[in-house]
């Protein structure tokens, strides 16, 4: 018997909000067997004034009595045993008229939820389910009038495993979750509440997983089966829903697990080893597909069998991809493609380039012109290889490229340029400004003119990080910044460089100079507060490390700028993390971290109204990844008077000539004083305890001694970056088949100011998507318009069906910035008419 209390509350509420005639209610209990008889007056008067009437063969006279003797009170007619049907019933017409109350569980149950009668036999048949009042509240919520048995079974399945939609997707994208976590919580509800066959009925009839031994561990298996065959046994509900459990952010982590897992048990790799990557790169199921389409590559590079178009549009094609898109591969994945497309472009580069050079300034501008870019490929490449967690793949590369970069650039170069250091009579360029002459050709002016300047002075900014970071600034919303270069102080190292860039007259080797150190105009330039010193005395200016600037706000900042005229700030980053042994192979992600660092200060010196920015360097550096052979290093030096010592340099009197070394008067180098430099020809380095010797500097390569300045400027007051437009270019505004295909132009290349985009484009009526979901990425910086072509292809839902004859539209949406949720770009509708003769065959 159903309990009491929940009995009464029944009938409170039905007589609260029953059907009324006038202004009462009459509840036609119908209790079979008279189980709550003596219970009725009870009951009746927990309700309020509400008379009882115990039918007995006188259904006339309560008629009668309801209709004519007491018109407005209201009652409970209670009646026991079989109730004619149809006329027999003389209270048939009030009961329509009022509706029956009966205590049956699973009624009262469907009475409270709002489930017509024809539902009833579900409740009935699952009422352990509705034991608790918290699953039958919350499946109350989902509830609609329309709803037959197998949505009402769908809703409370949703209710168990706690999802807001019952449709099969979002139901089995709940069971899939669970199982990735090695969960079975929800699948173990559904049993207990025996709506696990209704589940696997489901899945027979929409996906076409039809097991006679059902498990979802066994469905993961068919589903990525059937994916890796490209669906053709599934039916097509299961490729659109499967593109959804991938694409949405709360199941794609999951879906990846789980393909892991696959692929692990079904053992897919070896199945892929002998395909040509080219046929895979549409397929995106297993990661091993990744994988073995960098291997391919990287092999092809290495061989150079395939050329930087070859990588690039493999890439392209892989953009879209599960794999590539999923935020745990941006360091699994993304980075082995960087790799090796920047070492296509290295090796390219390396392969088409002379180094031969007809003067000193003709080295120079070369090196400026173009052979810079060979040094950051090979940084950036090293960068990249390092960042991913699984860098095998590249191993062949790595070997290639340090062999190429080092043995027909750096060296070749080394060599080339040796020959115009040597042929020149004192270290100074007809076209490049000294860096001694940096103050007084860009901040004296400045100072003139009592306009403010900003000066970042940063360790080891080696030309082509500098011509990165320029890029880098061009690419933040107002700002600007070109580069230009200068001829750097010899021997290139810390002390002089930095000395270089202070106002000065003269510049001379302190009389003792066991730490290398300069002086300016007669006084120490060793260390921030000496140079602070100088600026003071010079323009009223200072010297600060970048820590400074960092810690204040925009605001103290701002106001403390408006006490100097000129500020230089020391930032070390680069030189500082890389001029310990050991500590090289950390240089292109110092470098890299520089070039953060730098934006992130500019930005913030801009914001405080900084005035004039420039961000230079002390001296470039030479660099290597593998270990430098001894052939590499030089033998002691020739006898002479050596006061101090480096690997690229030595600081003495009366050193002899040698074949290996060039030797220096101050005079020759702009300096003042007697002490000699003796610097070792081309690449080689001098032996020192405890030093690094992949990473270098002091000498005169190019990549020591060409020092860049970026200046900054303000490009306007209007925003100045955006992203690239998307047009939407259709060949047909009808739809005749399962299938929408669309070609997509990308009206610009990229730039630093236009930025690439990334959508996801999808076919929608009103705002139910009727189609998967396919990413795109925009980012060609190709000047050929042809290039900048691509198709969205899109597969329709069965539900598609519904809109034949309706107008539906194509949308291209993107990410709002650090959210999940979605917007359409400007430009990103276009109209369809779905025209089919006949419906999909799903």
């Amino acid at each position: 018997m159903s309990d009491l209390g929940a009995l009464q509350s029944a009938l409170v509420e039905r007589f609260k909000s029953g059907k009324r005639a006038g202004s009462r209610h009459v509840a036609f209990w119908h209790d079979l067997n008279g189980e709550y008889a003596s219970n009725l007056d009870a009951l009746a008067a927990g309700v309020g004034d509400v008379k009882v009437i115990r039918v007995d063969g006188d259904e006339y006279a309560v008629k009668h009595r309801l209709l004519t003797e007491e018109p407005d009170q209201a009652f409970i007619v209670y009646r026991t045993g079989e109730i004619p049907d149809g006329v027999g019933n003389w209270l048939l017409d009030l009961e329509l008229a009022y509706g029956v109350f009966t205590a049956d569980r699973a009624a009262l149950v469907s009475q409270d939820l709002g489930v017509p009668e024809n539902l009833m036999p579900v409740v009935a048949e699952h009422e352990k389910f509705f034991n608790s009042v918290d699953r039958s509240q919350r499946l109350k919520k989902l509830l609609d009038p329309d709803d037959d048995r197998t949505k009402l079974r769908a809703k409370m399945s949703a209710v168990l495993l706690k999802t807001g939609e019952h449709a099969m997707r979002e139901l089995t994208r709940a069971l899939i979750i669970e199982n990735a976590q090695g969960s079975t919580t929800g699948f173990d509800s559904l049993v207990d509440q025996g709506l696990a066959d209704f589940h696997w009925r489901g899945s027979a009839e929409i996906y076409g997983y039809d097991s006679s031994d059902p498990s979802i561990d066994d469905f993961v298996i068919w589903v990525f089966q059937n994916a890796r065959e490209g669906f053709v046994a599934a039916n097509r509900n299961l490729e659109l829903d499967f593109a959804s459990w991938r694409n949405e952010y709360r199941s794609r982590e999951a879906m990846a697990t789980l393909a892991r897992r696959v692929e692990n048990d079904l053992q897919v790799s070896a199945s892929y080893q002998s395909v040509d990557f080219h046929e895979l790169l549409d397929s995106d199921t297993f990661e091993v597909i990744d994988r073995k389409i960098i291997t391919d590559l990287a092999r092809g590079v290495s061989e150079q069998t395939l050329s930087l178009r070859d990588v690039t549009e493999a890439e392209r094609a892989r953009q879209g991809t599960f794999w590539y898109q999923l935020d745990e591969a941006c360091e699994r994945l993304r980075p082995l493609y960087t790799a090796i497309r920047t070492a296509a472009e290295l090796l390219d580069r390396i392969e088409h380039m002379s180094v031969a050079t007809s003067s000193f300034d003709d080295g120079l501008a070369k090196y400026t012109g173009g052979w810079f870019k060979i040094d950051q490929l090979y940084r950036q490449f090293l960068y990249a290889a390092r960042r991913t967690n699984s860098p095998a793949p590249l191993d062949p590369l790595l070997t290639k490229i340090e062999g190429f970069y080092t043995n027909k650039f750096v060296i070749p170069l080394a060599t080339e340029w040796q020959k115009q250091v040597d042929a020149a009579t004192a270290w100074k360029s007809a076209t490049f400004r000294s860096q001694q002459a940096f103050y007084a050709s860009h901040i004296a002016p400045l100072v003139a003119q009592s306009k403010r300047a900003v000066v970042v002075i940063s360790d080891a900014l080696r030309y082509e990080v500098a011509d990165e970071l320029a890029s880098r600034i061009r690419q933040e919303n107002k700002l600007g910044a070109s580069t230009d270069a200068m001829l750097g102080v010899v021997p290139s190292y810390t002390q002089l460089g930095m000395a270089a860039l202070l106002p000065h007259s003269t510049l001379a080797f302190a009389e003792v100079p066991k730490k290398s150190a300069v002086l300016v105009d007669g006084q120490p330039a060793n260390g921030t507060a000496s140079r602070a010193k100088i600026l003071a005395a010079a323009a009223g200016g200072t010297a600060v490390v970048s820590d400074d600037i960092a810690t204040k706000t925009v605001h103290e900042l701002r106001s403390w700028l408006k006490d100097y005229s000129v500020v230089y700030v020391y930032h070390d980053v680069i030189d500082g993390r890389s001029h310990k042994l050991g500590s090289e192979s950390g240089t292109p992600k110092a470098a890299a971290d520089a070039i953060d660092d730098l934006v992130t200060l500019v930005k913030r010196l801009n914001s405080a109204d900084a005035g004039r920015i420039f961000v230079t360097a002390d001296h470039g550096f030479l660099f290597q990844e593998k270990t430098v052979e001894d052939s590499d290093f030089l033998p002691e030096p020739p006898s002479g008077e050596t006061e101090f010592r480096d690997r690229r340099f030595l600081l003495g009197r009366d050193f002899a000539e040698s074949d290996a070394f060039v030797t220096y008067s101050p005079e020759q180098l702009g300096l003042a004083g007697s002490w000699q430099v003796h610097i070792p020809k081309s690449v080689y380095r001098l032996r020192l305890q405890g030093a690094a010797d992949r990473f270098v500097h002091g000498g005169t390569t190019l990549q020591e001694v060409v020092v860049p300045v970026v200046t900054v400027t303000k490009s306007g007051r209007t925003d100045d970056v955006r992203k690239v437009e998307i047009q939407i270019r259709p060949k047909t505004p009808t739809i005749t088949g399962a299938n929408l295909v669309v070609d997509l132009f990308q009206a610009d290349a990229v730039s630093d100011k236009v930025q690439p985009r990334e959508v996801r484009a999808g076919v929608f009526y009103d705002e139910t998507l009727i189609s998967d979901h396919v990413t795109l990425v925009f980012n060609s910086d190709s000047a050929e318009a042809r290039e900048r072509f691509q198709q969205a292809k899109l597969k329709l839902s069965p539900e598609s069906d519904s809109f034949n004859n309706k107008q539906v539209e194509l949308r291209l949406e993107e990410l709002i910035p650090n959210t999940t949720q979605w917007v359409v770009i400007p430009g990103g509708r276009a109209q369809f008419t779905i025209r089919r003769s006949f419906s999909l065959d799903f």
